[in-house]
């Protein structure tokens, strides 16, 4: 698994199966039938992810799957041959995902500030992707030195932690700044409800993307608003397959379609 040398394509299921196990396999199936490199889920007990008295302990309490339904996906998505990984949000989670043999782990960005959990990951060494939204310059840093001190793959998502996010408030330009600070892999969290600022942020050199993903026609998902389903998924990963082909290689001299052309190159002036 090469991350960062070319486009890595992520459908975030994250909770959009509702708490079913049926939708949580119809999600892998979607994911793979878009053309997705991995599918993300996230894994997590309620109680230690969120007090009970939170706006959102219901939803996600409501959503939670057990560590033995997400074996059950874990294998399913190996079977479809598409990479299954999650966010973990307790030291128990990261604890199961690792007996899981997880190829990678993902920080959310409201956690990269929390050492606890961050530090169970890094006991992991499997390679991290970090969400860097509402994140500032030192809290970056100071997760970069912690996976750096340990010699552990990391990669940074740029990221707006509003859902959703109205693509002119984006600051893609981050990503650049990003890229350049660090000399490191750098992809985009998108949270707008459409594929353009995906589309621009591979222009600019993004190469992680993360698309929260939706069965089609399911606006009962909890993440509905700013969720892809598989033809808006699969456009998006061909509009980026376009720009390559646009992009081209370096070549001078005359080129293939310029050869009924070459009649005209002059060396003197008649």
């Amino acid at each position: 698994m090469v991350i960062g040398k070319d486009k890595f394509l992520i459908a975030e299921a994250g909770i959009n199966h509702n708490g079913s196990l049926k939708k949580a396999f119809k999600l892998v199936d979607e994911a793979k039938k878009a053309g997705a490199n991995a599918i993300k889920f996230q894994t997590y007990i309620t109680e230690k992810r969120v007090k009970k008295t939170s706006p959102i302990y219901s939803i996600l309490k409501k959503c939670e799957l057990s560590f033995d339904e997400f074996s059950k996906i874990k294998k399913y998505a190996d079977r479809k041959k598409i990479i299954f990984f999650s966010t973990p949000f307790d030291k128990e989670s990261v604890q199961f995902l690792n007996k899981l043999k997880v190829k990678l782990f993902k920080i959310a960005s409201f956690d990269i500030s929390n050492f606890e959990l961050v530090k169970e990951i890094i006991r992991t060494k499997k390679p991290t992707i970090i969400s860097t939204g509402m994140a500032s310059i030192i809290e970056i840093q100071d997760i970069i030195r912690m996976f750096k001190k340990q010699r552990i793959k990391y990669y940074l998502l740029h990221c707006v932690s509003s859902y959703p996010t109205k693509e002119e408030d984006s600051f893609l330009k981050n990503i650049i700044f990003l890229k350049e600070k660090f000399s490191i892999p750098i992809g985009l969290s998108d949270h707008t409800n459409d594929i353009k600022t995906s589309i621009i942020s591979y222009c600019m050199g993004a190469r992680i993307f993360e698309k929260h993903f939706m069965i089609k026609n399911d606006k009962e998902c909890v993440d509905y608003p700013v969720s892809l389903d598989y033809e808006k998924f699969k456009k998006m990963k061909l509009e980026m397959e376009n720009i390559e082909q646009i992009i081209g290689k370096v070549k001078f001299g005359i080129r293939k379609n310029e050869k009924n052309t070459k009649q005209f190159k002059r060396n003197k002036i008649l």
